[in-house]
């Protein structure tokens, strides 16, 4: 069988939206995992090429938002094109926290996270962080899945 053994898991999707010197950007995520039985620290992988990765290392912080399934057309703009020349904030639903780090309104709700430290995980870089605070915003909505996307053809899988 030529089906590799993690193409059957489920993963929940993300945005990991993110600041620094005034430049915001978003992504989309399916690879965070919380590792604290008290859900204060989150893993975070982030693609090694996405402009997202560079603004979280230079400032530290972003926050893990977790998608809804009214949300996909949030996979083109957000994961599907980069920030570094385009501002994937307009038309989009977004609200910034107290630390002027952006969240989507929209969201099931987000994890306000600062980066404790990071390492090397092959094309991707793991970023361990400290969960500042859970915000749940829209708490009817279902969450959107890898699953979900899959179904409908909107990735590849």
């Amino acid at each position: 069988m030529s089906k590799r053994l993690l193409k059957y898991k489920n993963y929940d999707v993300h945005s990991v939206t993110t600041v620094a010197n005034g430049k915001q950007n978003a992504n989309i995520v399916t690879w965070v995992m919380p590792t604290d039985m008290g859900g204060k620290v989150l893993a975070v992988a982030l693609y090694k090429v996405d402009y997202t990765i560079e603004l979280v290392r230079e400032s530290g912080m972003l926050n893990v938002n977790l998608l809804a399934i009214d949300q996909t057309q949030l996979i083109r703009k957000l994961g599907q094109q980069s920030g570094r020349h385009k501002d994937k904030f307009k038309n989009l639903p977004y609200a910034l926290d107290d630390r002027d780090c952006p969240y989507l309104t929209e969201a099931i709700g987000y994890a306000q996270c600062r980066v404790l430290y990071s390492t090397d995980a092959g094309d991707h870089e793991l970023f361990i962080c400290d969960v500042l605070k859970q915000v749940v915003l829209n708490p009817n909505k279902e969450v959107m899945t890898y699953a979900f996307l899959k179904a409908r053809k909107l990735i590849r899988g």
